[in-house]
C-alpha cells in the first residue's frame, strides 16, 4: 500500500510545537525572533510566497517584517539595506525573495547577506559547512525533505537515493545530506545518458528537475520512495510536480504529492532556522 508523504500535515505539526516553544519565550519575557523578508519588484509569484512565509511567522509567534523595493532600485542601494539588517540585532534572519531585476547580479547580492543570518542556506560558507559534513544553515527544501523523511520513520543508511537535479538549491545540498545518513547517492541531471535505467535502480528518488509529469512509472522501481519537489502548470493550467503522480503512486511505497508535499516543509524549516539563530544568540 502506497503511502502518502503528507508534507501540509507534518509542517502544521512543526509549527505547532514552533508555536507552543514561542508561548514559553514570551512567558519568560524573552526576546521573540525576527525574520526579515525583502522583496524587489512586483512579482505575482514572490508575493505569494511571501505572504506564506509571512503568515507561517504570525501564526508561530515571531516577528515577521517584509520590506519591498521597486524594481528599480539600485544594486548598491538594496546592498546597503541589507547591511543595515545584517548589523541590526533584533533580526535573526534574512531573506531575498528571488527572483531579483535582471539588472542585479543576484549572486553578489545573495552573498552579502551575513552567513549566521542567511536561513535560506544559500551562502558560500554555509554550504562549505555543510559540504565538509558540519551543517550550521541549510537550504531549506533540502532540510525540509529530510525531516518528511524522518518523520514518517524512512530509513536511508545503505539505500541507493537517486537525485534528478543538480542546482545549488536542490539538487546538490540533497546529496550532501543523504550522504551524511550513509545513503548511496548518484546525482542525475539533464546531460546524463541512460537516465531511466538509472532511476528504475533508486530506493529514494528525488526529482528537482523543473519539467512537468517527466518521471513515469516506468522510471521507477516497485516499492520506492518517490519525492517530488516541481512546481509547474500543465495544459489545462493545473498544479503538478516533475512526477506524473497518478502514474507513478501505485509502484512507490511512499511519495509526495503536488501540491501539499515538499512545499509547505520548505517554509517551515525556514521558520525553524530563524528560531534557532535566536535559540543560538540566547546562549
Amino acid at each position: 500500500m502506497t503511502i502518502v508523504l503528507d508534507g501540509k500535515k507534518i509542517a502544521e505539526e512543526i509549527q505547532r510545537e514552533l508555536h507552543e516553544e514561542m508561548k514559553d519565550w514570551k512567558k519568560c519575557g524573552k526576546r521573540l525572533p525576527k525574520l526579515a523578508v525583502i522583496i524587489v519588484g512586483d512579482h505575482t509569484a514572490s508575493q505569494v510566497y511571501v505572504n506564506n512565509k509571512e503568515n507561517a511567522a504570525k501564526y508561530i509567534g515571531f516577528h515577521s517584517i517584509v520590506k519591498e523595493f521597486p524594481k528599480d532600485i539600485t544594486e548598491e542601494k538594496l546592498l546597503c539595506e541589507i547591511d543595515k539588517l545584517n548589523q541590526d540585532s533584533t533580526v535573526d534572519g534574512i531573506l531575498v525573495q528571488l527572483p531579483l531585476p535582471l539588472h542585479m547580479d543576484e549572486e553578489r547580492v545573495l552573498v552579502s547577506i551575513g552567513p549566521e543570518k542567511d536561513v535560506d542556506g544559500f551562502h558560500p560558507l554555509n554550504m562549505g559547512h555543510l559540504l565538509v559534513g558540519h551543517p550550521e544553515k541549510l537550504p531549506c527544501t533540502p532540510y525540509g525533505i529530510m525531516t518528511l523523511l524522518d518523520r514518517y520513520q524512512i530509513d536511508l543508511e545503505g539505500k541507493h537515493a537517486v537525485i534528478v537535479g543538480r542546482s545549488n538549491i536542490v539538487g546538490k545540498p540533497m546529496s550532501q545530506l543523504l550522504l551524511h545518513q550513509n545513503a548511496t547517492v548518484t546525482v542525475t541531471h539533464s546531460k546524463t545518458k541512460n537516465l531511466k535505467e538509472i532511476t528504475q535502480q533508486a530506493d529514494i528518488l528525488i526529482v528537482a528537475i523543473g519539467q512537468c509529469e517527466m518521471i513515469t512509472a516506468d522510471f521507477v522501481k516497485d516499492g520506492a520512495v518517490v519525492v517530488d519537489v516541481g512546481m509547474n502548470r500543465n495544459s489545462e493550467g493545473k498544479l503538478v510536480g516533475d512526477v506524473a503522480y497518478d502514474d507513478v503512486f501505485p509502484k512507490a511505497s511512499f511519495i509526495t504529492p503536488v501540491p501539499g508535499g515538499v512545499g509547505p516543509m520548505t517554509i517551515t524549516m525556514l521558520m525553524e532556522q530563524t528560531i534557532n539563530n535566536a535559540r543560538i544568540g540566547d546562549r
